[in-house]
């Protein structure tokens, strides 16, 4: 067995920080969204991935792989949805066997409320503490483990 590649001190210490911050800022965004609205993140996130789509409606598949989320746990979470009168599912027009989530007028309105106190949350816990070109390597950087984590998939 090969001996693995340790993290030295600088790199334990930046892994850290980033486990620390991101926890604490995904609960922080999660407990926001959830006292003011009603809405876990993972609620508001297929919210706001409705309300891109054409049509306000999305192929579940296609939903679940937008939203980060497996097909199973996709579905528990459109069901809630479903429950609050934010999303309703129904048949893919020629193919019968696919199913399409789509965001209700009463979900859009609800979102457009959450939206701009999630921003809010996310400028003053986020995007106004980070120096604007961190900001941009933060996005590089994400975007490469983004593009790494999905090949693994």
């Amino acid at each position: 067995m090969t001996e693995p590649r340790w993290l030295d001190a600088a790199q334990q210490r930046d892994w850290r920080a980033y486990i620390e911050g991101s926890v604490r800022l995904a609960d922080l965004l999660d407990r926001d969204l959830k006292s003011k609205h009603g809405l876990s993140t993972a609620e508001y996130e297929i919210l706001v991935r409705l309300s891109e789509a054409p049509d306000r409606r999305l192929r579940m598949a296609e939903l679940a792989e937008f939203a980060s989320q497996s097909r199973s746990r996709l579905s528990h979470t459109v069901a809630r949805l479903e429950c609050k009168g934010l999303v309703a599912r129904g048949t893919c027009g020629a193919d019968k066997r696919g199913v399409n989530a789509e965001l209700t007028d009463e979900g859009f309105a609800l979102l457009e409320r959450a939206a701009r106190d999630h921003v809010a949350t996310v400028r003053e816990f986020f995007i106004d503490v980070i120096d604007p070109d961190d900001l941009k390597a933060v996005g590089r950087a994400f975007g490469a483990v983004a593009e790494r984590v999905a090949k693994v998939r």
